[in-house]
């Protein structure tokens, strides 16, 4: 994690940045599989100028309280969100979830269980590692407290401070890539039963970087489900897809979202993809209840 100087020059150069009025809804932290802190993520919001920003760690609303706690008196607003693991025609599909009660009983209880499979996943990929002659020192495990929501990302991290690797890209390029026998499936939830649980929660689900398969039928078919926004603005996506999604989301009356999807230090910093304080207002309008209400 940047600490000192270093993060200091980062809040220097992030305030260079022209993004005031805007909003960054797609943001990791140190509870899942982020470099930055909540409070972190929350300084390098302020100093680019962010009206809202939302921390969407991976099953884990661990940090909301933090970064809204550190975003007192800031006049910015941090939303209560995560990025929820879900299965949709038999592939994982990243939910983004907004506006949530981060008390609430059953999507709490869901994320939970999802973390445990986590650990015990992270587990499982330890020993495959093991098995296949990378040994992590008990030294590097027991130091290591972890995040709520273990993933792919801390064990290559753990992996290049035990020396077997150079760097976390090259972590997942030998051992922990899509498709490695070493690596462990994941546990998902149904992505009609996160959509209910966010929903439940007072909350607005969106599709994270849609993939190339996302198609207006797609989107169409989980809008029935009662999907309310998807991501637009995102790091690398094309301008002519962008266009595309924004067509069908009008069409389908689907809100916009979007952020940088940033992890920490590196192309994906906090405040390069945004969307307007316009966009975040349609996109609260999705939130079920009377005054939002529409027919499924």
């Amino acid at each position: 994690m940047p600490a000192g100087q270093p993060f200091t020059r980062l809040c220097q150069l992030t305030a260079q940045g022209r993004h005031t009025g805007r909003a960054d809804l797609h943001l990791h932290t140190t509870h899942s599989d982020g470099t930055y802190s909540p409070a972190q993520v929350v300084e390098l919001g302020r100093r680019c100028g962010l009206a809202a920003l939302a921390i969407t760690d991976h099953d884990t609303l661990a940090a909301f309280a933090a970064a809204r706690q550190a975003a007192a008196g800031s006049g910015m607003e941090v939303l209560a969100g995560v990025e929820i693991s879900t299965e949709f025609q038999e592939r994982e599909l990243h939910l983004l979830a907004y506006f949530v009660d981060p008390a609430d009983p059953a999507l709490n209880e869901a994320l939970a269980a999802v973390c445990r499979q986590r650990r015990e996943r992270f587990g499982e990929m330890v020993e495959r590692l093991r098995q296949h002659g990378v040994v992590l020192p008990a030294s590097v495990l027991q130091r290591q407290t972890g995040p709520e929501a273990l993933g792919r990302r801390y064990l290559a991290e753990l992996l290049v401070q035990a020396g077997k690797v150079g760097s976390v890209r090259e972590a997942f390029a030998r051992y922990l890539h899509d498709g490695n026998p070493l690596v462990a499936p994941k546990k998902r939830l149904p992505v009609a039963q996160a959509i209910e649980l966010v929903r439940a929660a007072g909350g607005v689900a969106g599709w994270a970087h849609p993939p190339q398969r996302c198609d207006r039928q797609s989107l169409a078919t989980l809008r029935g489900l009662g999907l309310g926004a998807v991501e637009v603005e995102y790091p690398e996506v094309r301008r002519g897809r962008q266009h595309q999604l924004r067509l069908w989301a009008a069409e389908l009356g689907l809100a916009i979202t979007g952020g940088s999807d940033c992890h920490g230090p590196g192309r994906r910093e906090v405040g390069c993809c945004t969307i307007s304080t316009e966009e975040l207002e349609r996109l609260r309008g999705q939130r079920p209840g009377p005054s939002n209400a529409r027919a499924d």
